[in-house]
């Protein structure tokens, strides 16, 4: 209790217990018996008694005998009647037990309110208005009506914190109107009495009952209406958690986060005396405020670090669309207003409307200073909670700034007693709703389930709010669905076709193209839809075009023309129906590993959702053509020769042992020639391995030039090369022989500038040479010693090379 509700209650207390104690003094009763009688029937109408709206408080129909005495007995006669009165208000059938304090403070009050009117009523006929009865007894029970209802009206709102009009007008002003029935009565049967004798009392004991019945059925209705209300009310109130229910279901963190904000916020509007409407639009906003986010995809929402700028246009919009969705509830109260504007700042510098200063609703600034401290007190993905005092500290900082002064300054002297009441009230949820509870029962749905990885028909576009939060839920589900397939495989042909199926669901698109890098240029490794066989075609340098520019700058491009990619520029004759284009780079470990670039047939057919969809998932599509491309080569090095990119002897004896089973299934022939270059040993000495090297692909590539599309010509290591050839003839394969040694004549004067190498070759034939690839390249291998012998003693002995050559290609 206040003190100045203690020293009310003491200045009530000392005048009325002044008033009984003079009247005490002053006792004296000229009809003993009649007032007994007045005395028994106002004890009587006290248990006639009504409970009082919004407060704890009874009403008997007492008053109208208190009037009666008033006008017919003496002050102490009239104080025992009231007093008695009201004793036995407390004592008979009470609600419950009434404090000393409380009885102490009705009776004295009861006697300053019998002493004013009884003074005022025979001031009224003595001395200063009127001898008129009626009109007494009217004034005097108006200077009672007052006298009884405002002490105890100001009582309750000292203790209970509620305005003493409110109080009062809701409370006791209802009444007022039988207090002049009351009056009336009282002065009828005063007029009676002083013709008839006073037993003439006892004819106003059936309007004293009517009252009492008038009172009773008006406060019945009263009662029903207040409970009809309250339900309404509980109702309302119930539907705002359900929506805020609906809020945690998408942000786990966000049900402490609402409830100490409603708790600061509706204690901020209290400090503020802000009206009845706008505290309850406060309370209700304070629970809803984030409801907009239903249209914000979840991935953004918890995303543990710092958003991009995409990603915070997307989270912008939850405040338009939380308005939207709650102008549908029609609150009785401003709410929506408050949650359009809960991230506006003092300055103009919030959105979504750029509201400044007092142009931003109260309710609204209040909870975006409240919001703000919550948010730096609690944990977030991407920081821990500061402690609340160095949150406090920074709202100060941003006061005058971001948020009202006026508001910061009450946070600043309160929060810590809000701190308090907020851990009291906060609860957790009872239970949490079922979003991972897995359903065991429904084979299938009624239409199947789907048969194919084909996208999805894009459902109709839904119309105001409805559309960003479906968009949400799919944009969602694709990007789960393509962070569950893009690593299902290590094939970059599979990996790419599963982004193209799935990515159309979330970015629609006519044609889509993925270049992967090679070197310094762009080979389109997945292109499907429109002008496919152009994009298919592309060799992009990097720079060049709308894609080369994003690989080399790093940067997406938005709605760009896609004719200026090379394939377009300065040919006339190519032309496509193709007008939007939305490219974005592909970084991964090692820098930029591609482009991914959609197209469109409508001009600025591409949206800043997305970009960020295609921004969102970038960094996983690069990763996995790392790793499918990592594979690739990995696969590739196991039977490729990586100098030459001929296959190599882990390779050459795969195939040959598949080539000698088909031989022998089909009886046919196969020819082996080994070949192994002369003289390459001094040029890895005279020119460097880097020369040999050159040397080394050269003469592969040409080796390859001069054999058929069946033959297979592999590398077994070092300088010595190996020729499959099915069913070339004996004749076919000197011919052979000899080009290959014409080459590597012509590939050493290229490349050293003289004639410095030659070759030496042994063929062998299956079935004739050998059953298996071992012997068979064995014997190919000795023949070409032979031959590589021969060479040594012609370098001594020309007259040989005819005898050397006839050995070597003898069957």
């Amino acid at each position: 209790m206040s003190i100045r509700a203690k020293l009310f209650i003491a200045v009530v207390l000392g005048t009325g217990a002044a008033i009984l104690a003079s009247s005490a003094l002053h006792w004296h009763c000229d009809n003993l018996f009649r007032f007994g009688f007045y005395v028994g029937i106002a004890v009587v109408a006290s248990v006639l008694k009504v409970s009082l709206p919004g407060i704890t408080g009874t009403m008997s129909v007492n008053f109208l005998f208190i009037l009666i005495g008033i006008a017919e007995l003496s002050l102490p006669e009239t104080l025992v009647l009231g007093v008695s009165a009201a004793l036995m208000q407390y004592f008979w059938n009470a609600r419950g037990k009434a404090q000393w304090i409380q009885i102490l403070f009705n009776v004295c009050n009861m006697a300053v309110a019998i002493g004013a009117a009884h003074r005022t009523y025979y001031a009224a006929r003595s001395y200063f208005w009127t001898s008129d009865l009626l009109l007494a007894l009217t004034i005097a029970a108006i200077v009672y009506f007052l006298a009884n209802t405002v002490p105890i009206a100001t009582i309750i709102s000292f203790t209970e914190g509620k305005s003493l009009r409110k109080v009062w007008s809701e409370c006791y002003f209802w009444s007022f109107p039988y207090y002049m029935v009351g009056a009336t009565i009282a002065a009828l049967v005063t007029w009676m009495n002083t013709r008839t004798g006073w037993q003439t009392s006892l004819l106003v004991l059936p309007p004293v009952y009517l009252i009492y019945r008038s009172y009773h059925l008006y406060l019945e209705r009263l009662e029903s209406q207040k409970q009809h209300v309250e339900q309404i009310a509980g109702l309302h109130l119930r539907t705002i958690e359900a929506l805020a229910l609906a809020i945690e279901a998408k942000d786990h963190t966000t049900h402490d986060h609402l409830q100490r904000v409603r708790v600061y916020a509706t204690e901020v509007a209290k400090k503020l005396n802000l009206p009845d409407d706008t505290l309850q639009a406060v309370h209700a906003a304070a629970l809803l405020h984030d409801i907009g986010k239903l249209a914000v995809p979840e991935h953004i929402i918890s995303k543990p670090g710092r958003l991009t700028p995409e990603e915070f246009e997307k989270m912008k919009i939850h405040p338009l669309v939380g308005a939207e969705i709650l102008e549908r509830v029609q609150f009785p109260y401003p709410v929506v207003p408050i949650v359009r504007a809960h991230h506006e700042k003092w300055d103009g510098s919030g959105y979504p409307l750029g509201l400044r200063s007092e142009e931003i609703p109260i309710g609204a600034r209040i909870l975006a200073a409240v919001d703000c401290l919550d948010a730096l007190a609690s944990d977030r993905q991407y920081r821990r909670a500061l402690p609340l005092d160095q949150a406090m500290r920074h709202l100060e900082e941003l006061s005058g700034i971001a948020f009202d002064p006026q508001i910061v300054e009450v946070l600043k002297n309160h929060y810590q007693e809000w701190e308090s009441m907020a851990q009291q009230q906060s609860r957790p949820l009872e239970r949490k709703l079922s979003t991972k509870v897995k359903v065991e029962r429904g084979g299938a749905p009624a239409t199947g389930f789907e048969q194919t990885n084909e996208a999805l028909v894009p459902a109709p576009r839904e119309e105001g709010f409805l559309a960003p939060i479906a968009a949400a839920r799919q944009e969602v589900q694709t990007l789960f669905e393509l962070s569950q397939d893009l690593g299902n495989s290590l094939s970059l042909s599979d990996t790419l076709s599963v982004l193209s199926a799935r990515l159309k669901r979330a970015v629609p698109y006519d044609s889509i193209a993925i270049y992967v890098r090679h070197d310094n240029k762009l080979i389109a490794e997945h292109v499907s839809g429109d002008n496919f066989r152009l994009f298919a075609s592309l060799k992009i340098p990097l720079g060049e075009g709308l894609s080369g520019w994003v690989a080399e700058n790093r940067k997406p491009i938005i709605n760009g023309n896609p004719s200026v990619e090379p394939g377009y520029l300065n040919d006339p004759t190519k032309f496509s129906t193709l007008r939007s284009a939305l490219a974005v780079p592909l970084e991964g470990l090692g820098g930029v590993v591609g482009v991914l670039t959609l197209y469109r047939a409508e001009k600025d057919a591409f949206t800043n959702d997305h970009l960020r969809v295609l921004l969102a998932i970038r960094s996983k599509v690069a990763l996995s053509i790392e790793n499918a491309v990592k594979y690739q080569q990995a696969e590739s090095s196991a039977t490729v020769d990586y100098l030459t990119d001929l296959p190599n002897a882990r390779s050459l004896f795969m195939h040959l042992d598949r080539e000698l089973s088909r031989c022998k299934r089909t009886r046919s022939s196969v020819v082996v020639i080994v070949c192994d270059l002369d003289g390459f040993k001094q040029i890895n000495d005279r020119f460097g391995h880097l020369e040999g090297n050159r040397v080394l692909r050269h003469f592969a590539k040409h080796l390859k030039e001069i054999c058929r599309e069946y033959d297979y010509v592999a590398r077994m290591g070092g300088d010595e090369f190996v020729i499959v050839a099915p069913g070339l003839k004996p004749e076919g394969a000197a011919e052979k022989v000899q080009a290959a040694i014409e080459i590597a004549k012509r590939v050493g004067r290229d490349v050293c500038g003289e004639d410095i190498i030659s070759l030496s070759a042994g063929v062998a034939v299956y079935p004739d040479d050998g059953e298996d690839a071992e012997e068979l390249l064995a014997e190919s291998d000795r023949r070409m010693y032979v031959m590589k012998q021969e060479h040594h003693r012609q370098h001594d002995d020309p007259a040989a090379t005819s005898a050397a050559r006839s050995a070597t290609t003898s069957a």
